[in-house]
Formats: C-alpha cells, structure tokens, sequence
C-alpha cells in the first residue's frame, strides 16, 4: 500500500495509566505529595475501589486501588513525566519530601538505557534536549523517570539544529522512514 494509498490514522490517546500497589492509602499520600490533582476516590461495597490521580499540566491519569489490576505491586517501571525545567522539578519533589535521584544523562545522548549501561551523573553536559533525568520509586517500587523536554522533536528536525544531538535527528529520521 503506497504512502497516499493508507488511510488517515485513528485518532487514540493515551488516558489512564494503572499503577499496581499493596497499600492503598499509603499510595494516596504519596501521589497527593507529589502534588497532583486527586479525581476521584470510588470504593464499592464489595471492598473495589479505584483512585485516580493527574499530574499537573497532564492529559493522561494514572489509577490504582484495590482490584484494579492482577499486576504485581512495584511492577510499573519506566514511566515518564515530561517537565521543562527538570533542576526546578527536581528541588520542588524534594522538598515535598520525595527522594529523587540526583541528575543523570546517558553517554549515548539519546533517551535512556533501562540497563544503567552509560549512565553519568549530572545533566547532560549541552543540556539537550530529552537528555537529562532523575528517577524516583512510590513506597511499593513503582519506577518514575523525570525526562527534561525543552524543545519537542517533529519529524521535520534537521541535522545541525543545535537543540538536538546528532544521535537524536538519526533516531528521528530512522523512525519516520
């Protein structure tokens, strides 16, 4: 099927995210610390209950509770939250009393390794964008990576754009060929 020949795509979003935890009430606390919008707490009679939480500036939620998922609680890793200014999220997490990774980037310069293989501390050293992390864990072990996004990528970034390493316009280019 030629290019021209496809039809358009089916618009999806991605809207909930499930989180699998042992304590209920303690994942409450700790997502409210982190200081997003609590949607809804819903407990039925037959002891289900579902809580819903959104980031601040996000379109996506994410919900956990008791008989949401069969996933093993801690089991949810490498879930992102995008931020602008990762040292002013960094610092303000901390200070809500979350412990957080110090910064780190990969050697590679594109996103992140899951395996630590090339991970530096540090920001990533020209402050590129999609290059510089930290992490944290919620009491049950379910693993957040904070990404810093300063400029988005588009399938039209040019190689020399100074907001992108060269490894990322490859990667771009790569996936929309």
């Amino acid at each position: 099927m030629s290019e021209t020949s496809r039809p358009a795509p089916i618009e999806m979003r991605i809207e909930i995210v499930v989180i699998p935890v042992s304590d209920v009430d303690q994942a409450k606390r700790f997502y409210g610390d982190l200081g997003w919008r609590l949607d809804i707490d819903f407990k039925a009679s037959d002891g289900y209950r579902v809580i819903q939480f959104t980031p601040p500036g996000s379109d996506c939620s994410v919900i956990f509770g008791k008989n949401v998922t069969l996933a093993a609680p801690g089991s949810a890793q490498g879930l992102y939250l995008v931020v602008p200014d990762i040292v002013a999220t960094r610092e303000e997490l901390v200070r809500r009393g979350i412990p957080v990774s110090e910064l780190f980037h990969d050697t590679g310069g594109v996103f992140h390794h899951a395996d630590s293989k090339g991970v530096v501390q540090g920001a990533n050293p020209d402050r590129h964008s999609y290059a510089t992390y930290a992490s944290f864990k919620d009491p049950d072990g379910n693993g957040w990576l904070i990404q810093e996004v300063t400029a988005r990528l588009s399938g039209d970034v040019k190689a020399g754009d100074p907001r992108f390493t060269k490894e990322i316009v490859d990667f771009i280019r790569g996936a929309t060929t």
